[in-house]
């Protein structure tokens, strides 16, 4: 067996108030539950993009053109990527395809997402 090396937690945060995607200085976790009042907290996947940049839980990226959502499938137990707007035709995000594919921007930041 190879050497247990323990993967990279990393965490951006949605700020709901100031709506704001921004790095965190700090998480509270109680009980093993991470949290931060007023925010959305939005994991690292451990994949970056063409350009290596670092995806993260509700990304929009791009493959040629078309755009893509990265969300946890609960049911898979892992990263997948759905078409978007319409988040179906679910397929696993792999460090392959994250190699082809562009960060455009979190969902949070989207023009989707103004209300």
């Amino acid at each position: 067996m190879k050497e247990f090396k323990p993967r990279s937690f990393k965490f951006k945060a949605w700020n709901k108030d100031a709506r704001l995607l921004m790095k965190l200085s700090s998480i509270e976790c109680v009980k093993g539950e991470l949290f931060k009042k007023d925010h959305v907290l939005l994991q690292f996947t451990g994949l970056r993009d063409k350009l290596g940049e670092e995806i993260y839980e509700m990304d929009i990226i791009l493959k040629q053109d078309e755009k893509f959502l990265v969300r946890w499938h609960e049911e898979q137990n892992g990263w997948y990527v759905m078409k978007y707007p319409g988040q179906n035709s679910a397929q696993p995000l792999q460090q392959e395809m994250a190699r082809e594919m562009k960060r455009l921007c979190s969902y949070f930041e989207s023009e989707d997402n103004h209300h």
